[in-house]
């Protein structure tokens, strides 16, 4: 399945189905095949959107967790969506919690999944020399439960990013500054009711941060999921939707009255 690609001013975004608003947040080396599943799911009732975050097209100057807010700060703005169901893996539930934090008003639910913003182990500055393919492989492998995920085209396509100087230097400003960027003190601020979903096998964001999430922010709940690495609705996307599912019925309007609203 192939999703056309929309632009307004600036932003590039997939948009497919309507009712509520379901935004996706993708991550460091996310693409728009992590959320394919999600998609096809939950474009029968929600209008889901996927903004493509410009990771790797920002000035280095803000190339950081709060330059990728504000690129999603003001997609929002120009599209207009209002009471949104935000949905952010890894680095863009790292992107989501700050929008949140920032501008709360036009953000009805909260789901995380892998999120940074506690803690990561990440690539960060641990790059070796540029070309080492089989260093790039076993790091794309770690991010799931079955390696066999990390498929050739994926590996291909990190590598091809981490053997270009100027994207390596990029992809560690923004590793850099989701460490710095923690939200320890600020999550109790959070009023919207959250969703966490975790890997039980995730090594990157392990099971002890989703549960910290979940102490910190005061109307979350926290879902484990067995067999699972860190990007839950890629490996194991039917029961991720029937998760999210049911968390989002609980605060979704019905489909008829979403057109109305917006």
């Amino acid at each position: 399945m192939e999703y056309k690609i929309h632009q307004q001013d600036k932003y590039k975004f997939i948009e497919e189905g309507t009712g509520e608003p379901l935004v996706l947040l993708h991550g460091l080396f996310g693409a728009l095949s992590n959320f394919r599943g999600l998609i096809e799911h939950f474009k029968k009732e929600y209008k889901v959107i996927v903004p493509l975050l410009p990771l790797l097209e920002l000035d280095i100057f803000h190339t950081t967790v709060s330059g990728l807010e504000k690129h999603v700060h003001g997609f929002i703005e120009t599209r207009g969506y209002k009471n949104i169901h935000l949905l952010g893996n890894s680095l863009g539930g790292h992107i989501a919690l700050t929008h949140v934090l920032k501008h709360p008003e036009n953000i009805k639910t909260l789901t995380l999944t892998g999120s940074s913003g506690l803690f990561e182990n990440g690539m960060g500055d641990s790059y070796p020399k540029r070309g080492d393919y089989e260093y790039i492989k076993k790091k794309a492998q770690v991010t799931f439960y079955n390696p066999d995920f990390a498929d050739k085209e994926m590996v291909d396509e990190v590598f091809e990013i981490t053997n270009n100087r100027l994207k390596v230097i990029k992809i560690i400003a923004l590793a850099k500054s989701a460490i710095r960027s923690n939200l320890n003190e600020e999550l109790n601020q959070i009023k919207q009711p959250t969703l966490l979903i975790w890997g039980n096998n995730d090594t990157i964001t392990p099971p002890f941060v989703g549960r910290e999430f979940n102490k910190l922010i005061p109307n979350s709940e926290l879902y484990f999921i067995d067999k699972c690495g860190h990007a839950p609705m890629m490996e194991v996307p039917d029961e991720f939707n029937v998760i999210l599912g049911n968390f989002l019925s609980k605060f979704a309007v019905a489909k008829e009255t979403a057109a109305v609203i917006q």
